[in-house]
């Protein structure tokens, strides 16, 4: 390392914290992530795995932010693999959603219009039929299904665990605990969120429940599956996530309890193929939400040298590679190229 490099700290072990440390160490910085819960402890050590991309119509900056993440995802990840030496689980096999009706294949028809202009030829959104499915998949009242060639999947747990071994293994620190010097980037999940709310006397974002189990099933290298809210994710380690509920009110976050059982026995029904595969993992966490639905990104106001990461929630793993490089870029270089959507003031107003 540089003599006279600039020190990061990082709170926060999660996704956005990682990915960050990652980017901030590739440029030379010198780096430590501090997490008292360890690695993808919190909502980033789920089982589900879904970087499933926004529809490709009423294109948007946030749209747009989370296609480059996307497309950059495959690169990002196998090199993450190769320096650390260990499977973050990653694969990009495109994702199946039954058409209940006429008015889904016509919506369909024009978002595959859509893909091709906003998606610039990286991917598709196509219509398809039975033959060119096979067995996996959820029932169609039609007979059709859409099947986009941009969705991707990744172990979460297994992917925290790679980032955090390329950091080290380039000479980062990922730790427990242990002091907080240079510049200092809080990515510390809901509780971050809450920490802001009461910081500013304001609620810039809330904690949302998200329950989801692991079922043992084969169904490696298939396309993921979108289906009556339900996300179906098979693994390449011979199991198929299924999740997640989204809750506002509940007593125990970690905790699962019957509306997991019928998540699962919904997703069984959807797809025939899973209605003999045991469960092997339950899981429950809590996914930072910020009120505009978007991360919170840029400097911690009248906090000169700390900044703020968060409100990753359903799409985190999905956009923390675009999210790491304007973050970089801010506390590295002093170059602020963050979008306005995407910034504390969108969460306070």
């Amino acid at each position: 390392m540089a003599k006279g490099a600039v020190e990061v700290t990082v709170m926060g072990a999660g996704i956005f914290g990682l990915t960050i440390a990652w980017a901030c160490l590739a440029r030379g910085a010198r780096v430590r992530v501090i997490d008292p819960d360890g690695a993808g402890a919190g909502a980033s050590g789920g089982v589900l795995g879904a970087l499933a991309p926004h529809t490709p119509d009423g294109w948007n900056v946030k749209k747009a932010f989370q296609l480059e993440s996307l497309l950059a995802a495959g690169p990002f990840w196998a090199e993450i693999a190769r320096v650390s030496g260990q499977d973050p689980g990653y694969a990009r096999t495109g994702r199946v959603q039954p058409l209940a009706h006429d008015r889904a294949v016509a919506l369909a028809r024009g978002r595959a219009e859509d893909a091709a202009r906003n998606w610039r030829g990286a991917a598709d959104w196509q219509i398809i039929n039975r033959a060119e499915v096979g067995d996996w998949v959820p029932l169609s009242p039609t007979g059709l299904w859409l099947r986009d060639t941009l969705s991707a999947l990744i172990q979460p747990r297994n992917a925290c665990a790679a980032l955090a071994g390329a950091i080290r293994a380039r000479g980062g620190i990922v730790a427990n605990q242990g002091p907080r010097q240079g510049q200092i980037i809080w990515a510390t999940g809901a509780a971050g969120l809450a920490a802001l709310s009461d910081h500013f006397g304001h609620r810039v974002g809330t904690a949302v429940k998200g329950q989801a189990a692991l079922l043992q099933l084969d169904r490696a290298g298939a396309a993921q599956i979108f289906s009556d809210g339900i996300h179906i994710i098979p693994h390449s380690d011979g199991t198929v996530a299924v999740g997640a509920t989204s809750e506002r009110e509940f007593d125990a976050a970690r905790a699962t309890d019957a509306r997991l059982d019928a998540l699962v026995e919904r997703a069984r029904a959807t797809v025939p193929a899973l209605a003999q595969a045991a469960i092997v993992e339950r899981w429950a966490g809590l996914r930072p939400r910020a009120a505009s639905r978007a991360p919170i990104l840029g400097p911690w106001p009248r906090r000169p040298g700390e900044f703020i990461a968060n409100g990753g929630f359903k799409i985190g793993f999905g956009m923390a590679i675009g999210v790491a490089r304007l973050m970089a870029d801010l506390v590295l270089e002093g170059r602020d190229s963050i979008p306005t959507e995407f910034r504390l003031s969108a969460s306070m107003s």
